[in-house]
């Protein structure tokens, strides 16, 4: 039986170009706070806390005056160090997960491992504008995400023409395999044969 520890973590991140603060709790309800001066991005983080259920508060100012593209990064950054420090030695996870999530003609596919490896395979993410959202932002957030939470990530979207539908598809399924690959498995400690993760 795995011991219960408290899955949360905090982080306030200061740079030149953005201030970000992130704190999450794995073990939560979907509740969220979250102000990324990016209605998109405010958005999709909206989505991981709801559909992973994970409380979510994220604070995230900065220089969006020459681009999203530092205040994106820098989330993703941010938010992928909290879920790599909230998961700890990662003991009794399921780790691997993988979902398919359907939005009207978008259909999107993410697979998962929280092996202690950051890795990213991201396909097909469209190249448009979402509000002040450049939507290839969204690969560069995985990668930054999955590199950060030490997470091999693979990312597919199989059809899609709107690129809200595919953009929200994508984050709704990573939430949702995310929410399986942090669910503690009681059955086994450590999900390794070599008896650690990483």
């Amino acid at each position: 039986m795995v011991k219960s520890k408290k899955r949360t973590a905090e982080l306030k991140r200061d740079t030149k170009e953005s201030s970000i603060f992130v704190k999450l709790n794995l073990d939560g309800n979907g509740v969220s706070k979250i102000d990324t001066q990016i209605g998109m991005l405010t958005h999709m983080l909206e989505q991981i806390s709801k559909h992973g259920s994970i409380d979510l508060t994220v604070t995230a100012k900065g220089d969006i005056e020459t681009g999203p593209h530092h205040l994106i990064e820098d989330t993703a950054i941010v938010l992928g160090r909290c879920l790599d420090m909230s998961l700890g030695e990662r003991v009794g996870i399921t780790r691997m997960s993988d979902c398919k999530v359907v939005l009207d003609e978008a259909l999107t596919e993410v697979v998962m491992d929280l092996g202690g490896r950051g890795y990213h395979d991201i396909s097909i993410i469209p190249s448009n504008q979402i509000g002040e959202f450049p939507t290839d932002l969204a690969r560069h957030f995985f990668e930054s995400l999955s590199v950060e939470s030490k997470m091999s990530l693979h990312i597919s979207v199989l059809k899609g023409k709107n690129e809200h539908h595919i953009i929200e598809a994508t984050f709704k399924a990573f939430a949702r395999a995310l929410k399986s690959a942090i669910k503690i498995d009681d059955s086994y400690s450590v999900p390794s044969t070599k008896g650690v993760i990483g």
